[in-house]
């Protein structure tokens, strides 16, 4: 007697093999991936932490308050806006390092806001969707285990190139009162053999300030859009890590 053919049994989703979003992999019946470590979702809250700091001072030293209550000498406003701005501008230094020094060491989703696979004509077709599903010319979205390539487009113009801009002038700035003989003035003193003029990194440095601003409004319209029309976890990923596919 032949022996009864034993119905197929339904193996495991291998979650690795769909970690190559940059490759055009999606996540759809995935309902639940491990995706940003915990030293991206740390060094992802320092940084947005200190760039509110740094648009609010960076803001407030550009456009002075016209006057402040009492003798000029018990007060210290500008003094403190000054130190919250050099402070802040130093712990995302810090944390911008420690965050590229992680996509050396983390998964795969930690190195994707540092590049842009611009040589795949998939990677392109994508954005397009993207593009189209966030003018509300698409009706059905496309789910990724990480940024999804629009997104990563933004976040490797909007945050790793500003951002690094921003690091740049700002350090070249405060080296002019630290002198040419502080490591500031070493490391970053070259920005002037670009822009001669004092005054002309201050106008650059005030730019990106509002360029950040930009790029963070549409970043947390995108992350809520996201979360409520997409069915996929976006802000809570940055919290608990997981990505949640939803029906």
């Amino acid at each position: 007697m032949m022996d009864a053919i034993a119905p197929p049994v339904e193996s495991e989703p291998d979650l690795t093999a769909i970690a190559a979003d940059a490759a055009g992999e999606h996540a759809v019946g995935r309902p639940t991936v491990y995706v940003y470590e915990a030293p991206v979702r740390i060094c992802h809250w320092v940084n947005a932490f200190s760039i509110i700091i740094l648009m609010v001072t960076g803001f407030l030293i550009g456009t002075p308050l016209p006057a402040v209550e009492g003798e000029a000498s018990a007060n210290f406003v500008m003094g403190y806006m000054r130190f919250a701005h050099f402070a802040a501008g130093q712990v995302l230094a810090v944390f911008f390092l420690a965050r590229i020094l992680w996509a050396f060491t983390g998964n795969h989703h930690s190195r994707q806001i540092f590049y842009l696979p611009v040589h795949r004509r998939q990677f392109w077709k994508e954005v397009w969707h993207e593009i189209r599903w966030y003018a509300f010319l698409e009706r059905q979205p496309k789910m990724y285990v990480g940024h999804n390539p629009l997104a990563q487009t933004a976040m490797f113009t909007g945050f790793t190139l500003f951002v690094t801009f921003m690091i740049v002038t700002g350090f070249a700035l405060y080296s002019e009162g630290e002198g040419i003989d502080s490591w500031q003035h070493k490391l970053f003193g070259w920005v002037f053999s670009i822009w001669p003029n004092s005054q002309d990194v201050h106008t650059w440095h005030h730019l990106g300030m509002w360029a950040l601003v930009v790029f963070v409004m549409v970043h947390i319209y995108a992350a809520i859009r996201e979360d409520i029309m997409s069915r996929q976890s976006i802000i809570s990923s940055m919290i608990s890590g997981e990505r949640q596919f939803r029906d």
